[in-house]
């Protein structure tokens, strides 16, 4: 059995098919989605379809990664959100809670994402924004 250390201790874990990241045998990702060597999904996360995650970027916990989106640099994906569609989540941005990034999204730089907030459309959540709670920001807001 090959395990590796997602940061809380050695897990039961593989290098993904496309790509070579670690996948934690608890999460599911699917052969068409691409893992980069340096990335990691753990948990019980997902990604599926021709979803991306690659640099040092990470997806755990209950998170959902699928269509054509794209998480890479440090970027993290976590709790129960959903990135999708053709997002695109990258730099040091973080996405988590029950937040959702959808369509043409791009969440990047320190920009935090998270509680039931809802990313879609054509936004952008850059630098250090923080959109939280229930908010919903579309277009080229933010």
């Amino acid at each position: 059995m090959t395990t590796f250390d997602f940061g809380n201790g050695l897990v039961p874990a593989h290098r993904h098919c496309n790509g070579g990241g670690w996948v934690a045998d608890t999460a599911s990702v699917a052969d068409t989605a691409y893992v980069g060597l340096d990335a990691k999904v753990s948990g019980n996360a997902s990604v599926y379809g021709n979803a991306r995650v690659s640099g040092n970027a990470r997806v755990f916990g209950n998170a959902i990664v699928f269509d054509d989106a794209m998480v890479s640099g440090t970027a993290s994906v976590y709790g129960n959100a959903i990135v999708f569609g053709d997002a695109i989540v990258f730099g040091n941005a973080i996405v988590f809670g029950d937040a959702k990034v959808s369509d043409k999204a791009i969440v990047s730089g320190n920009a935090r994402v998270s509680g039931n907030a809802i990313v879609f459309g054509n936004a952008k959540v850059s630098d250090n924004a923080i959109v939280s709670g229930n908010a919903k920001v579309s277009g080229d807001a933010v």
